[in-house]
């Protein structure tokens, strides 16, 4: 499926980082679940961990659902976007179908009555967040192409790809830019 070329950041699209980029966001693909006046703030969809959510959390049941870095802001803090919303309750719609965060202790117990399917969930350790006007900064630099938030993007497990392909996924213009080499230096 392709994505159309996108100049303003919303919640539900996803933001790709510009091949420049070294710091933590390099390669990233970032889900904006919020962006306002106030500010924006979303979870890097590409990054995995090599933890499960039960070696993280105490008292947490086992589940294989993906832990992710989210971001730079509150490491120590867990999120989750899930297909679940018919089943875990109080989580905020950013796609249709698409939800951040809901009950909590309701999560926990349909994970250890097995309803829920781990594919449907990510979780996050940390957040990418953003101040007032900040994004729409970054954006003129450049330091950010935007895309659709499409469900195949943020379920997606092949995340070494991800990066590359929702560039090429924003049109031939951006073919080039998504085979630009991890290390320019070594090309």
């Amino acid at each position: 499926m392709k994505s159309s070329v996108i100049s303003v950041p919303t919640k539900g699209k996803i933001l790709i980082s510009a091949p420049f980029l070294t710091d933590v966001f390099k390669r990233s693909v970032v889900f904006l679940c919020e962006h306002d006046e106030k500010g924006s703030l979303g979870f890097i969809i590409n990054k995995p961990l090599k933890y499960k959510l039960n070696e993280i959390l105490e008292d947490f049941p086992e589940f294989d659902a993906p832990v992710l870095f989210g971001g730079p802001v509150q490491t120590d803090l867990v999120n989750f976007i899930h297909r679940s919303g018919n089943i875990i309750k109080g989580g905020y719609e950013v796609n249709k179908g698409i939800f951040w965060g809901g009950d909590f202790e309701e999560l926990k117990k349909h994970i250890e009555l097995g309803v829920l399917n781990p594919s449907d969930f990510r979780f996050f350790l940390g957040y990418s967040g953003w101040g007032a006007g900040q994004l729409d900064r970054e954006m003129k630099d450049t330091s950010w192409f935007i895309g659709e938030g499409l469900e195949e993007y943020i379920f997606n497990t092949d995340y070494k790809s991800l990066w590359s392909k929702t560039l090429r996924d924003l049109g031939r213009e951006f073919a080039l830019i998504s085979s630009f080499p991890d290390d320019p230096s070594v090309n």
